[in-house]
């Protein structure tokens, strides 16, 4: 449900836009700030879940994502709609982290690679189909039946929850939590992300573009000083001092900055700039998501033939390649080549994420794991929210560039470009070695 919610919007933003009388730009304040929310408030789901019991923590989280979803299918503004995605995000936050701890506490040890495999395919499966079912609904019915839809799903998931989550909240812990730690990283990411939506306006207020940014660097570097210092941070980045990890934080994020925004630019490029329908879009979008799954078992296999190094340096390289591809793409372009080259930048983009996901825990220890994963995954969400932004920016910035085949679009696949090239120098100077020991541990089924 909330994979295909945050995948599915994509599609449905220029239907969102025309009904509620805004810019397609300005309507994609509707996937930041969720992915904002999420990346703010997912660290706090393992302080939740072990102050006031998994099951409780789930159950609620469910069902606030179920109501905010039904405030998003009734929403009369764009400003109720965001109002009602932030809370929706809160819920998810809460929900996919929880539900997943809920699994791997009480899984048996012999059945964990298995219930990994699980929780997997449908973050794989969810984003091959919600463009389609995105564009047909918006096609035949109206956007806001994509979050009605949720309504008997998260009923369906309420009960299930309540029949089967073991009601341990015995197991309950009172850990100080850094209030001041998650206000300023709050107020920074907030100011950040509200001068990059300046930036997408036809005539931007450039003091507050400079206002924000200014705002956000500071925030930021208190944030993560008050990090450093406080006994209990909302984050403990003493895990960066191992250097893989340290790696992907830095040019992970970097990589899922450029990735993240190719499924907020498609539907875009091909309904606005190409002309097609939501369901031609969608359809279309759907080929991405197939080269990401159809390459997905052979990933492990050719990270343990050739090493991450060497997989990560020939993968972003190619993606530089993909980028450019991208970026030729036109109104006249064949819908064979299309699909080929999305396809093929799809089975890149999969490969690049699991190397990065399995270098990302290779060296760390078992005692700074729970540390590692947190980072990891606030880090992941704004690295997305911050992909879907530099997008929207982009075409802003570049929107009377018309010299590439396709504009601003072609002219922001090739900053994307620059970005996947910056990846491939830091991943040329990982060692030789970097991840071995995980690819050593790592099942083949994974």
């Amino acid at each position: 449900m909330e994979i295909l919610d945050a995948t599915i919007v994509a599609t449905a933003l220029p239907a969102i836009a025309a009904d509620l009388g805004v810019r397609p730009l300005d309507a994609t304040v509707i996937a930041t700030s969720y992915l904002i929310t999420l990346a703010v408030l997912i660290p706090l789901s393992g302080w939740v879940a072990d102050r006031f019991g998994v099951r409780r923590v789930f159950l609620v989280a469910v069902a606030v994502f179920t109501l905010a979803s039904a405030g998003c299918a009734l929403a009369p503004d764009l400003t109720t709609l965001v109002a009602m995605r932030v809370l929706q995000a809160a819920g998810g936050a809460m929900m996919v982290p929880v539900g997943r701890l809920a699994v791997l506490r009480t899984v048996p040890r012999g059945e964990l690679v298995r219930a990994i495999a699980y929780l997997t395919w449908p973050a794989l499966v969810a984003p091959v189909v919600a463009p389609l079912i995105g564009g047909a609904i918006v096609t035949h019915a109206s956007w806001r039946v994509i979050f009605a839809i949720n309504l008997p799903i998260g009923l369906v998931g309420i009960i299930a929850a309540f029949c089967w989550c073991r009601p341990a909240d015995s197991d309950t812990t009172r850990r100080r939590l850094d209030v001041l730690g998650v206000l300023c990283t709050t107020a920074a990411v907030g100011a950040a992300m509200f001068a990059a939506q300046e930036l997408t306006a036809d005539d931007p207020r450039w003091w507050v573009v400079a206002l924000g940014a200014l705002a956000g660097s500071i925030l930021g570097v208190v944030a993560l000083r008050r990090m450093r210092s406080a006994p209990h941070p909302l984050l403990n980045l003493d895990v960066l001092q191992v250097r893989s990890f340290a790696t992907v934080v830095g040019f992970g994020t970097v990589y899922r900055i450029g990735i993240s925004a190719v499924p907020f630019l498609l539907p875009l490029l091909f309904q606005l700039r190409f002309g097609w329908s939501a369901v031609a879009a969608g359809a279309m979008v759907t080929a991405l998501f197939v080269g990401n799954v159809v390459i997905k078992p052979l990933t492990t296999p050719l990270m343990r033939r050739w090493g991450i190094r060497r997989v990560l340096v020939a993968d972003l390289m190619a993606s530089v390649v993909s980028f450019g591809a991208l970026a030729l793409l036109s109104a006249t372009t064949s819908a064979v080549v299309i699909g080929t080259v999305l396809v093929i930048s799809g089975a890149l983009r999969s490969i690049g994420f699991s190397a990065y996901n399995t270098l990302a825990f290779a060296d760390v220890g078992p005692a700074e794991l729970s540390d590692a994963n947190a980072v990891h995954a606030a880090v992941q969400e704004l690295g997305a929210a911050f992909g879907v932004a530099l997008a929207a920016v982009a075409i802003s910035v570049f929107a009377r560039l018309d010299v590439l085949p396709a504009g601003a679009y072609s002219a922001a696949f090739v900053l994307l470009g620059v970005l996947m090239a910056v990846c491939a120098v830091g991943a040329w100077r990982l060692p030789a070695a970097a991840g071995e020991r995980a690819l050593r541990t790592v099942p083949t089924a994974s």
